[in-house]
């Protein structure tokens, strides 16, 4: 099970079990730490770069660092905040991301980090990629213009036969994520509901399905993302 150790985040004093996670320690602990790329039950990738955390006075992702007995931890400071600004800003300059008709509008990720940082205009130049929907599948849609290539479906969605159903396309600077035509094929409507589950954003979509929850009842619509811990 492993042994409890103490460790400090901004001078606080915590607990958890030697080699936890350091984002999911920081939530043992009600304190929050915001990430993208991670997501519980997955191996975590440090994608995002979201989640950058100062530990003993080193830049290290959160996702990928392991806690260990009296490790210091720096998780909010001008810096580090002016930095996640920054990484929201290029994700939402970089794609295509028109929240009014979007399906993942209040409960999507970027789109409460974007409200937590107060990121009105990106201070990058938009680039206005042009990248097709990929609707071939009976069962799921993907959008590339809302995709920000966190990798959370490639690591998280297995069919049957332990296969992602997702996967990597094209190279360099076009590289997108793509429905894999022989691993999807026949999956259920449990994974296909996952698939969108997972997804931070609206890039993929489960077919037939509209909007579940009002405006004004949606996940960040009454809570600010980290507020539940």
């Amino acid at each position: 099970m492993g042994t409890f150790v103490k460790f400090y985040i901004d001078g606080k004093e915590c607990i958890a079990r030697h080699g936890t996670q350091l984002v999911k320690a920081a939530c043992e602990n009600n304190i929050y730490i915001p990430t993208l790329c991670n997501y519980p039950g997955i191996p975590p990738k440090g994608a995002c770069r979201i989640c950058a955390v100062i530990v003993n006075d080193k830049a290290v992702t959160a996702c990928t660092t392991k806690v260990s007995e009296s490790i210091v931890v720096h998780n909010n400071t001008p810096e580090l905040e002016k930095f996640r600004k920054s990484v929201v800003e290029m994700l939402l300059s970089e794609g295509n991301h028109f929240c009014p008709s979007c399906e993942k509008s209040g409960t999507c990720e970027l789109q409460a980090l974007a409200y937590r940082y107060r990121v009105t205009v990106s201070g990058f130049p938009y680039m206005f990629p042009f990248r097709e929907i990929e609707a071939w599948h009976p069962k799921l849609m993907k959008d590339h213009n809302r995709c920000i290539q966190c990798k959370r479906c490639i690591r998280g969605i297995k069919n049957d036969q332990r296969k992602s159903i997702f996967a990597f396309g094209k190279r360099g600077t076009h590289v997108e994520i793509n429905i894999d035509h022989d691993a999807s094929e026949g999956i259920s409507d449990e994974l296909a509901q996952r698939s969108m589950d997972i997804c931070p954003v609206g890039a993929i979509l489960r077919k037939r399905k509209g909007f579940d929850v009002p405006i004004g009842r949606r996940k960040y619509d009454n809570k600010p993302i980290g507020s539940d811990l």
